[in-house]
């Protein structure tokens, strides 16, 4: 890997890079404004018509909110209407964070009867974040809302777990990153209770809305394989793992691959909606992750990938997982994507600390514009306060701010006075962490990285997808912002027949969504200094 000399060079160890020296081209960076005023959906300029050949209903649920999107593909045309959006708020009950998962699924329904409303729709796909489950008794009843991946009683699982399967020996099998919240140390954590011993059926969140929408049983191959359960070789679940942790195989459903049908609507549930009974539900990357992965735009090879929402996960897809004990030891982790791919990536806390950051100012002085933030942090001062934003004292909710302004002075930092200077820190923290978890997956990996596609909701962030270009030395696409609900809706469609492989589905985003280049701009020099100064991220265990 070869340091920045002041072009766009790729990163990787293969010696057909770019002499250094030598500058790559890059698209000229357009004019966009800090953060465009529309967080709706980017409709293609050609208006619906006869050329669409089918509509299909993304039910995408993020951290923060949950909304149905209905996605109208042709052959040359791919347009997307949000026709609802509900708050997915969390609640604190006296056994921990819970998700409100009642509410989601009705939330979830209006929203599919928003879709049937606005016309006929081709089928209907689900997609969640990773990890979290819900447990389901022998007569099939919902035993206790999900936890929260935040909740905090995994903390002593993780020894626990550590004691029957050492950290080595679990990332061999499974190959994924170490993190407390991950589904094996949450079952760990529920070990004894009556509800894990009342369970006969352990069904990750997508997968439980899917059964509440047709009765049917399954388990999505991509979130299945962010649980530390999952053999990465074989992509079945590991009966070694479950045996050495005295987990029930049968707890565990059968697998299914995107692109495989999961069912059609129940009676009940076409009826409040209003779609045909016969509507297929169709098995999607059901982990939002592995959706928006599958959307991103690269028409070309070695690219690089950043999926930026409340997380950021940087890396790259691969064809087969690094299993090293140096990619351990870097905490990557190696996901399933579409067509058994291999997302190899690092999860990087992402848009999570300026949105706690946003909640508490609002608390304390009423609303606050992110596009003011922003401003104020382009005019702050650069690299006058850096943090690690995987510190785990950032991972809860909670006052934010306070919490940067402890880590700077507890690590002999500038202490960030005002909002500005908060933000600024914020967004050069992430993209150094970017910057650092590309460097190191093209290291690990063996590839080059030539061009980096920022997709998800952090690609409307101007400031960040600047100072991720140059904190990177590459040139940066970003967009589509909705990239979760493309890639929901796009393998919906490749099922239905409308579009052809990967390849295609990504042919026809790039062509048809708004997409924004920014090319490295600045000293780097000064990134090679700041980069010196923030901490390893790896904590792998």
């Amino acid at each position: 890997m070869r340091p920045r000399t002041g072009g766009t060079k790729p990163y990787g160890n293969r010696p057909d890079t770019v002499p250094a020296g030598r500058r790559r081209s890059a698209s000229p960076v357009r004019s966009p404004t800090s953060h465009p005023p529309h967080r709706g959906i980017h409709v293609t300029t050609t208006p619906p018509s006869s050329a669409f050949a089918s509509a299909f209903a993304a039910v995408d649920l993020g951290a923060t909110s949950g909304r149905v999107i209905v996605g109208r593909v042709g052959p040359d045309n791919l347009d997307l209407t949000e026709v609802h959006r509900f708050p997915n708020t969390p609640v604190r009950l006296p056994d921990g964070l819970r998700w409100d998962v009642l509410s989601l699924f009705q939330g979830s329904l209006d929203g599919l009867r928003e879709a049937a409303r606005s016309g006929g729709v081709a089928s209907v796909g689900v997609d969640t974040w990773a990890v979290d489950y819900g447990l389901l008794d022998a007569d099939g009843a919902l035993l206790g809302h999900p936890f929260h991946y935040r909740d905090d009683r995994t903390d002593s699982a993780v020894t626990r777990v550590s004691a029957e399967v050492g950290a080595a020996e679990l990332y061999g099998i499974t190959g994924l990153q170490h993190l407390p919240f991950n589904t094996v140390f949450q079952l760990a954590a529920s070990a004894g209770t009556a509800q894990h011993d009342a369970a006969r059926t352990l069904l990750l969140v997508p997968d439980l809305l899917i059964h509440w929408l047709t009765g049917s049983i399954g388990a999505e191959e991509t979130n299945a394989s962010t649980t530390g359960l999952f053999d990465a070789r074989t992509g079945t679940w590991s009966k070694h793992l479950l045996n050495r942790l005295s987990l029930d195989p049968t707890l565990f459903p059968p697998l299914r691959a995107p692109g495989a049908p999961a069912g059609t609507l129940l009676p009940h549930v076409a009826a409040y909606t209003g779609l045909d009974p016969r509507t297929p539900v169709t098995t999607v990357a059901s982990h939002d992750t592995a959706s928006a992965v599958a959307a991103v735009p690269a028409t070309e090879p070695d690219f690089a990938y950043i999926s930026c929402g409340t997380w950021s996960l940087a890396g790259l897809e691969l064809d087969a997982p690094v299993l090293s004990e140096e990619s351990r030891a870097a905490n990557f982790t190696n996901e399933r994507g579409i067509d058994g791919t291999i997302r190899y990536l690092r999860n990087i806390m992402g848009m999570w600390l300026l949105e706690e950051c946003r909640r508490t100012w609002e608390k304390e002085n009423g609303p606050t514009h992110i596009p003011t933030l922003l401003a104020d942090a382009a005019r702050a001062e650069p690299f006058a306060s850096l943090v690690d934003p995987d510190a785990p004292e950032f991972l809860a909710p909670g006052d934010m701010p306070a919490r940067i302004r402890d880590y700077c002075a507890r690590t002999g930092q500038r202490v960030p006075g005002s909002k500005g200077a908060v933000v600024r820190c914020i967004l050069e923290s992430l993209a150094l962490a970017h910057r650092r978890a590309l460097r190191q997956a093209a290291e690990l990996a063996d590839r080059d990285i030539t061009r980096v596609h920022l997709v998800g909701g952090g690609s409307r962030n101007d400031l960040l997808c600047q100072l991720t270009a140059d904190a990177t030395g590459l040139p940066v696409v970003a967009g589509p912002t909705e990239a979760t609900a493309l890639g929901n809706i796009l393998v919906q469609a490749r099922a239905a027949g409308l579009v052809g492989d990967l390849a295609d589905m990504r042919r026809l985003i790039a062509s048809t969504q708004h997409l924004r280049h920014y090319t490295p701009q600045g000293d780097a020099a000064a990134w090679e200094a700041a980069a010196a100064r923030l901490a390893p991220a790896p904590r792998n265990r």
